[in-house]
């Protein structure tokens, strides 16, 4: 996915399973939150919407599933179960690594289909929001992952130009938002598989 003759002036990191060991923990809090709201949501559906906000996730097994629910409530409840976890977020050392070897040379962001006050939060457990010029999530954004939005939003905030960007994913969505927003892209799979 690597450029040719690529000119690197800007980075930007998806944060859970990326930067954050995260996802084996946010898969707990669903499972309680799907069994609370009996909605069928198997495993390896949510790896596959690796990035999409969970109100996203859960209107659309809502509708699927024939269910009524208030998804935006319900995905209040899944970050409520999702808090006392954070302290187990280990970081994913080969990526984490690439940022602390670029700060201070290049401007640097985190885009996440996570909210707000858990991304921060987790990048402040890991001792690594520091790093980072600018945290870009769902609510700054109108159209989420794969959608390049989180990405251009990004790119915008640090002062770069896309195409002078890498950007670093987990997900397939990931990595077409990344695509889409005309970035180099790197799959972090690659790097920890």
């Amino acid at each position: 996915m690597k450029k040719n003759n690529f000119e690197l002036k800007g980075i930007v990191f998806d944060c859970d399973g990326t930067l954050a060991d995260t996802m084996p923990l946010h898969w707990r809090a669903w499972q309680m939150i799907t069994q609370r709201h009996n909605l069928h949501f198997p495993i390896d559906r949510f790896y596959s919407l690796g990035g999409v906000p969970s109100r996203d996730i859960l209107k659309m097994l809502a509708e699927e599933q024939g269910r009524s629910l208030d998804h935006i409530a319900v995905a209040h409840e899944k970050e409520n179960a999702y808090l006392p976890m954070m302290a187990e977020v280990e970081p994913i050392h080969a990526v984490v690594e690439i940022a602390k070897a670029n700060f201070g040379k290049i401007p640097m962001a985190v885009a996440s289909g996570g909210t707000e006050p858990i991304i921060v939060g987790v990048l402040e457990h890991l001792k690594i929001r520091h790093l980072f010029q600018a945290v870009v999530t769902s609510e700054m954004v109108k159209n989420q992952k794969p959608a390049p939005d989180i990405f251009l939003e990004a790119a915008r905030r640090i002062g770069v130009e896309p195409k002078f960007c890498r950007g670093y994913e987990d997900t397939d969505l990931g990595m077409q938002a990344i695509l889409s927003a005309g970035m180099d892209a790197v799959d972090v799979r690659t790097l920890i598989g």
